[in-house]
């Protein structure tokens, strides 16, 4: 298993280990990546704000998300195409996320199936996205519940690809030994090689729905009895709408800085979030958690949890499934270090005033 010290180091030994084009389609955003960046730079402004001869001598990272029990408030964000990295792909990833009793979130873009996923998952969300042909999203939510998934995860901010240069440049596409498993056998399953602009765009473009409305998230949750769970929220208006409309969950998030640039990051609204939905619905954020103190940060601002995304994909792209379960030790090692500094024996006792907003006062 690879040593860790800290989850930054992870993206330049990535970076040496896998191609160019592969590199900039997982560590790119969009436009000049301001948003991306600022996802990151946005923790480094909040002050945590310890209590003191609080006894933290046994210590219980545990929760609960949608009823689930995981070891800690992490579950692995949804990311497509991990065969780019590692050959076992996203079933790496998933043997992983069972090792640690957390959930994986599995990509409607995956390269193995979800079902192969699934034998491989321990508890899992199935994240989709929502094509023009709406037989196929039937298709994969009845798929989803047949596989024992527990949640799903509607991508809502994805009418369009994000403007990404990297990908532009570099013609992105996917190696031709790799397909996408969910729609083995159709058009579907290839991403397009484009002579002046990236593959997935083009993709993107040509089969996904970018009519979506609220509508479409009561006719997701009439599809089976699993949550509804709406990923790309920031502004608190469609935090209210998401619960009115029948979501059970909603993950504050702006794609990791891969789709509209120069939009807040995400950590920033969770608070506004926070107070307009209340209790009414469970909030995970997701976007630049690359420390423990990340995220006691975010849970002492309200979220119920959060997902990681690109530090599993550069673990993965290192050391496969044992690179994962490094990640999400070192990330829980330091977590649990943090809540006993901060004197938290346990997740129910963050509260807000463990934090002090820093970027208020800027």
């Amino acid at each position: 298993m690879i040593e860790i010290a800290r989850l930054d180091d992870l993206e330049p030994l990535a970076r040496a280990r896998v191609d160019t084009v592969t590199f900039d389609y997982i560590a790119g955003g969009a436009d000049d990546e301001r948003t991306m960046q600022e996802n990151i730079d946005s923790y480094r402004q909040l002050h945590l704000v310890p209590r003191v001869l609080v006894d933290v001598s046994q210590r219980d990272t545990a929760t609960t998300v949608l009823g689930t029990a995981i070891s800690m408030p992490l579950l692995i964000a949804p990311m497509a195409f991990q065969g780019l990295v590692h050959p076992e792909a996203e079933l790496a990833t998933a043997r992983a996320a069972a090792a640690a009793g957390t959930i994986m979130v599995a990509s409607t873009m995956s390269n193995c199936s979800l079902e192969a996923i699934a034998e491989a998952a321990g508890p899992r969300w199935f994240q989709l996205y929502v094509y023009r042909d709406r037989a196929i999203t039937r298709m994969l939510v009845e798929r989803a519940v047949a596989a024992g998934y527990s949640a799903l995860c509607v991508t809502v901010d994805t009418p369009l690809a994000g403007h990404r240069e990297r990908d532009i440049r570099n013609r992105f596409t996917l190696p031709a030994h790799l397909k996408l498993a969910n729609f083995a056998g159709t058009s579907r399953a290839i991403i397009p090689a484009v002579a002046d602009d990236s593959g997935i765009a083009a993709y993107i473009a040509k089969q996904w729905d970018p009519s979506l409305t609220w509508k479409d998230i009561e006719w997701f949750a009439s599809l089976s009895k699993l949550p509804i769970v709406v990923k790309g929220i920031l502004s608190p208006l469609d935090a209210r709408l998401a619960i009115q409309h029948g979501a059970a969950a909603i993950v504050v998030s702006n794609h990791g800085g891969r789709r509209l640039d120069t939009v807040p990051p995400a950590i920033t609204q969770l608070p506004s979030i926070i107070a307009a939905v209340g209790d009414r619905c469970e909030v995970l954020l997701d976007g630049g958690i690359r420390r423990g103190t990340d995220l006691l940060k975010a849970l002492a601002l309200g979220a119920k949890a959060v997902l990681l995304g690109r530090p599993i994909l550069w673990g993965l792209a290192l050391d496969g499934q044992a690179g994962v379960e490094a990640v999400l030790q070192t990330i829980h090692t330091e977590f649990d270090h943090a809540l006993a500094l901060a004197g938290c024996p346990r997740v129910a006792a963050i509260t807000g005033a463990l934090v002090e907003q820093g970027w208020a006062r800027s």
